[in-house]
């Protein structure tokens, strides 16, 4: 089985058949080629001119934080998330897990005067076929449309581990989307293309494209340095501010996108909570760095005026989240207080 899930640090595990992901990109080889002409020329481009585009005023709080929240953590979430005060949450819908989807729906139902986001959670079946990710799609939005307008549509979209083995991959999928759209949810509001970390070929390939479609607002899972501040740089110059200005500038270049950004998952992992944490014991942070980056994160990210939205992930997870709830305790840890008291003050 290629596609395994590790509900330890809740993402899929990752793939180790290096003959499998190698035949998987060389038969789109000629999709990667395109991503990187597109990008040779975009990208130095759109870094040329991002800090000629401005940003918009800043939000007020109850629009600009939000987190996630999952299924299977339980209603602990609802007290949890009425006690910090976030008005916007982030619930993932598994395609994987559709008979179930009662649950789902139940589940987000439960979380009164909340602005819910739906994200659907590709699996490798809906991605080889359409036709079954269209009756799918059509029953989750049929569900959620009422209780949301929201539906970010993918997930991660450059690892292969999450199903998608090349951007045409997901251009079609989401094509798939937009056209039931379209045809039948004409007031849902499309999320994508969930590229995760600073990955921004993926982001010129998919928001420069060659289909009929157009992406709503812009998902991103910008997860920055997770070995530092979001003031640490990649390649010289990027960091959290310049990757949020590159992105906002291609936003603005692309005419398949529009300019309203949602980073919909960014986390630190926390030291010694193996198998928790989503990554390596060397990438993890302490809870005192893990509050600081954090308040970090939220305060550039809040500043520049060209995110909209930034949806922390997530609020029970003790590789890193908010709270810890391992041996059935649920443990509010100190990034729960720090993050109630950043959502209810305005930076200054």
């Amino acid at each position: 089985m290629k596609f395994e899930w590790d509900y330890f640090s809740d993402q899929p595990k990752v793939i180790k058949d290096k003959a499998f992901k190698k035949k998987m990109r060389k038969k789109y080889i000629f999709d990667f080629l395109i991503m990187f002409i597109k990008s040779i020329f975009i990208l130095p481009f759109a870094t040329l001119i991002m800090k000629f585009f401005k940003g918009k005023n800043e939000l007020k709080n109850s629009e600009f934080y939000g987190l996630c929240v999952n299924l299977d953590k339980g209603d602990e979430q609802i007290n949890l998330a009425n006690e910090l005060g976030v008005k916007n949450l982030l619930i993932r819908v598994f395609l994987s897990d559709i008979n179930n989807i009662d649950k789902y729906y139940e589940f987000a139902s439960k979380f009164k005067d909340k602005n819910i986001l739906i994200c659907v959670v590709q699996d490798r079946k809906s991605i080889e076929n359409l036709l079954l990710l269209k009756n799918n799609l059509e029953i989750i939005f049929s569900k959620f449309s009422h209780l949301t307008d929201e539906f970010q549509i993918g997930i991660a979209i450059n690892r292969l581990k999450w199903g998608f083995f090349a951007p045409k991959e997901y251009l079609d999928f989401y094509e798939v989307a937009q056209n039931l759209r379209d045809k039948k949810f004409k007031n849902l509001k499309l999320l994508a293309p969930s590229v995760i970390d600073f990955e921004y070929h993926y982001n010129v390939a998919t928001m420069f494209n060659f289909k009929n479609i157009k992406f709503d607002k812009i998902s991103s899972l910008l997860y920055v340095d997770r070995r530092g501040s979001p003031t640490n740089t990649q390649f010289g110059i990027f960091n959290l501010k310049n990757k949020i200005n590159l992105l906002y500038a291609l936003s603005k270049l692309s005419p398949k996108s529009s300019d309203e950004i949602y980073i919909t998952e960014t986390n630190y992992p926390i030291i010694n909570t193996a198998p928790y944490a989503p990554t390596s014991q060397k990438e993890c942070v302490s809870i005192e760095d893990y509050t600081k980056f954090m308040l970090e994160y939220h305060k550039i990210a809040k500043k520049s005026g060209k995110i909209k939205r930034v949806y922390w992930h997530q609020l029970i997870a003790p590789g890193y989240g908010l709270v810890d709830n391992r041996d059935d305790k649920i443990i509010k840890m100190p990034q729960f207080y720090a993050y109630k008291k950043m959502i209810n003050e305005d930076f200054n």
